[in-house]
């Protein structure tokens, strides 16, 4: 099982597969916001990482990300949990003003991956 390190939190083991933003909160437990639901639209799932950040992404994640000329930090709505992973939790819901996190992501990455 990959393990999970957030920053400031407790190590955690993840279901492999399992997608990062979802892991993040439901498993390591912490505030992340989702505002779109993870579809790759609103760029608040963002994450940065210390250890372990995939060699690969999605291309809505890679548009978006240039789109909000973002850099050194990652989407984590666009990302499964395959390996071991160490990573700063960016965008939290505590302190930001908004009314919830957001709609539960779904537990495939949407839109469907194109991998680059």
């Amino acid at each position: 099982m990959p393990k999970l390190s957030v920053e400031g939190f407790t190590t955690v083991d993840v279901e492999p597969g399992k997608r990062l933003v979802l892991a993040i909160e439901q498993d390591a437990g912490v505030d992340i916001l989702h505002a779109c639901g993870g579809n790759a639209r609103c760029t608040t799932c963002r994450v940065e990482f210390v250890t372990g950040e995939p060699d690969r992404m999605t291309m809505a994640e890679k548009l978006r990300l240039e789109e909000r000329e973002l850099v050194g930090i990652r989407l984590s709505c666009q990302i499964v949990c395959d390996h071991d992973m160490s990573l700063r939790a960016i965008s939290r819901f505590g302190g930001s003003g908004r009314p919830d996190p957001g709609k539960t992501p779904e537990p495939t990455i949407q839109p469907p991956p194109e991998w680059i």
